[in-house]
């Protein structure tokens, strides 16, 4: 008997496959995991792409301690719009001004970092539905900078105005 006669022994007229041959129990648990793990890359690839749109349009707006200042940025951290507020720039001195703006622009980028790693999240971890899906570790503080993880009362402390003051004001006494 060749192979083609066996496999349509294993079929009745119809080409029906005959109730008397078994299922391969192997076979049916390798094709219902499979499609779990097709379903899963859909609902991941999805969601990716709806956290991608909400991303590229989302910006963080900061307004500096001494409120003289708002900063915003957008999803990449790139500077999207600088505001002096109530003329109190007038009355700074220019290194003033500039530690107020880098102060707003870091606290502004750090923050939506941190919006960006949120949003992340969900597609960082394992997946429950497939559990060979164990995830994958992002090291956020290469991507973004270790001011990142920080907390963001810690880093504003960190980041002090007088420190870089007194930097600049160092700078200029050759």
């Amino acid at each position: 008997m060749s192979g083609a006669e066996g496999r349509s022994a294993a079929r009745d007229g119809d080409g029906v496959p005959d109730a008397t041959v078994g299922i391969n129990p192997y076979t049916e648990t390798l094709s219902r995991r499979l499609a779990e793990t097709l379903a899963e890359l859909d609902t991941v690839t999805a969601g990716l792409a709806k956290a991608k749109e909400e991303l590229r349009g989302a910006t963080y707006a900061v307004r500096s301690r001494d409120r003289a200042v708002e900063v915003t940025v957008g999803s990449q951290g790139q500077l999207t719009d600088l505001k002096f507020l109530d003329n109190r720039y007038r009355t700074m001195s220019p290194t003033e001004l500039a530690a107020s703006v880098l102060e707003a622009a870091t606290q502004a980028r750090d923050s939506m970092s941190r919006h960006v790693m949120m949003t992340m999240q969900p597609f960082t971890g394992p997946r429950p539905g497939v559990p060979q899906l164990e995830g994958f570790e992002i090291d956020w503080a290469d991507v973004f900078g270790p001011g990142v993880l920080e907390d963001p009362q810690t880093a504003t402390a960190r980041t002090g105005r007088a420190s870089l003051r007194d930097e600049i004001d160092e700078d200029g006494e050759d």
